[in-house]
């Protein structure tokens, strides 16, 4: 087989392989080739994610997170229909634990009305009925939101775009450089130590945590560094695998960046609470240290160390949360006070791959950079997974209108 193609994807994510379905559909007959430095897809966020099909409740009305999610909400849920994927409309509910929470909901509930997400106040005698072992003073309930499996999903795009014979897929595929040229991009990959080049008309490169790397590697330097932030859950123990009908969320803390731990139903039937935000001092460090060339790269970034003294109140929570178990508790026992440490148990951790500029702002929506052959992600943290095929579906319009 001839090593220039078409296009070329970095990246086997599901953001990877919904660009890879979405080019192949629209463009049957061009060659496509998809590099992933992992032996199977969807090894990293993709997979490690709580499985949420989130709805857009966050989300700065006019924001591409808030667009890109509506539109993923009902893509996700269709392709699962049509695919016979397993997911569930489960719903979730926002729940306010003190009457300061309580005013924080009338902001919640303009932005589901503005994203078109029909909110429901519920209140706390509601609330008693809906879910009898949630506590809260009051709620608003999102009957939109729901659950599924992304790394099936990845998997069903991979399978549908493969089966056209033009479309090639290699594993274990590190890119080691990227060169623009004026007639193509040349790639170098290093398979089992023995280096490849090929060549493609456009590049794609839908990387995650190595973002960055991967720009710097064109020759560009990004004004940004992809920060890694841990998320750790807990498995509960399975006397709670129907602790809730819904999806539970606190109302989140507008000091913290982040959405505060949650209890979230499973596709597999059982429950998980998480996650925390601590900082990783890798890209890859999910239970051990990395090494200490990935330790340099995270602790050297000045712009990071701007972004801790900015929320350093809840840099000190999120620690406490991860080296005290009877912390990480109290957080969930605030609206399901029946959870006891004693209930947790391992679940694999994740990794956000963040984005943040040198004066240590986090950069809060998607973020693309382009050159005139080759493309990246350069932000997609969360809902990035709802957001796959709406994201897809804005870079093929793009490189299209190139």
């Amino acid at each position: 087989m001839s090593n220039r193609y078409d296009i070329a994807i970095v990246g086997a994510g599901i953001i990877g392989a919904a660009v890879l379905h979405e080019y192949q559909k629209r463009n049957p007959q061009h060659k496509v080739h998809l590099v992933e430095k992992e032996p199977v897809s969807a090894s990293h966020q993709t997979g490690r994610n709580s499985g949420v099909i989130h709805a857009g409740v966050y989300y700065p009305p006019g924001s591409l997170k808030s667009q890109y999610c509506r539109q993923g909400l009902e893509d996700t849920f269709a392709w699962c229909k049509d695919n016979h994927l397993p997911y569930e409309q489960c719903g979730k509910l926002i729940v306010a634990t003190s009457y300061d929470e309580v005013s924080r909901l009338d902001t919640l509930y303009a932005n589901c009305e503005t994203n078109d997400l029909n909110p429901q106040r519920v209140s706390h005698s509601m609330l008693q009925n809906m879910e009898p072992n949630i506590t809260g003073k009051e709620a608003i309930l999102v009957n939109a939101t729901g659950i599924t499996d992304y790394t099936a999903i990845t998997q069903s795009l991979l399978a549908s775009a493969t089966k056209s014979a033009n479309v090639s897929v290699q594993y274990s595929a590190q890119v080691h450089a990227i060169d623009e040229y004026d007639e193509c991009v040349s790639l170098v990959t290093d398979i089992n130590g023995i280096k490849r080049r090929i060549e493609a008309d456009r590049v794609i490169c839908c990387a995650g945590v190595y973002a960055d790397d991967l720009i710097m590697k064109q020759g560009i330097t990004p004004n940004f560094k992809i920060v890694p932030f841990k998320g750790e859950y807990y498995r509960l123990s399975p006397k709670f695998d129907n602790v809730s009908k819904k999806l539970i969320y606190p109302v989140p803390n507008p000091e913290m960046p982040f959405l505060g731990v949650h209890l979230t139903k499973m596709i597999g039937g059982y429950t998980t609470v998480g996650p925390n935000a601590v900082l990783a001092p890798g890209r890859e460090a999910y239970d051990a240290l990395p090494s200490y060339s990935e330790m340099f790269r995270t602790l050297s970034y000045q712009g990071l160390w701007r972004l801790l003294w900015q929320f350093k109140s809840s840099v000190l929570c999120e620690v406490k949360s991860s080296v005290s178990q009877a912390y990480y508790a109290s957080l969930v026992q605030k609206y399901c006070p029946s959870i006891t440490p004693e209930d947790f148990h391992y679940y694999r951790p994740g990794i956000r791959a963040q984005a943040v500029s040198k004066t240590g702002k986090m950069m809060g929506d998607f973020e693309f950079l382009s050159t005139d052959r080759v493309l990246h992600v350069g932000n997609a943290p969360s809902p990035a997974a709802t957001s796959a095929m709406p994201i897809a579906r804005a870079i093929i319009d793009e490189m299209d209108a190139s």
